[in-house]
């Protein structure tokens, strides 16, 4: 039974694939560096390969890395559903949020400091916004 309850062991074909495209989504949302590196957990050197486009390249990752990867990835899905235009979807990460948990502050500044609690919490407020349009 224990082996059950295991994390599911992901390959490092996978981990490289959503690796690759949480870097490319946290690009286009216009993270820093370093902000990207706090809040997928990795090394610069592993952002910079997960950058490169190297079809051949893998990693392994932690589950908590790829915990991480799925934060970003969901908060995408949810910013695609409410906004229409690119501008947004793009952008809603930089933009300072009034709202009571971001407190002038945006989204990209909370997750960035490195605490899977911000990373949840930043994913579950803007997960909110969509108003169960799944």
């Amino acid at each position: 039974m224990a082996a059950v309850l295991q994390a599911q062991a992901f390959t490092k074909d996978q981990c490289a694939t959503g690796l690759k495209a949480a870097v490319n989504i946290l690009e286009r949302w216009q993270a820093t560096t370093d902000q990207a590196c706090n809040i997928l957990r990795i090394s610069r050197s592993t952002h910079a390969r997960a950058k490169s486009g190297d079809a051949s390249w893998s990693v392994s990752l932690d589950p908590d890395q790829m915990q991480r990867i799925s934060f970003v990835l969901n908060i995408h899905a949810a910013l695609r559903l409410i906004f229409d235009n690119p501008e947004n979807v793009y952008g809603f990460a930089a933009m300072a949020n009034h709202n009571e948990f971001f407190n002038g502050r945006s989204p990209l500044e909370i997750m960035a400091q490195g605490d899977m609690i911000s990373l949840y919490e930043s994913f579950r407020r803007i997960d909110s916004l969509r108003g169960a349009q799944w």
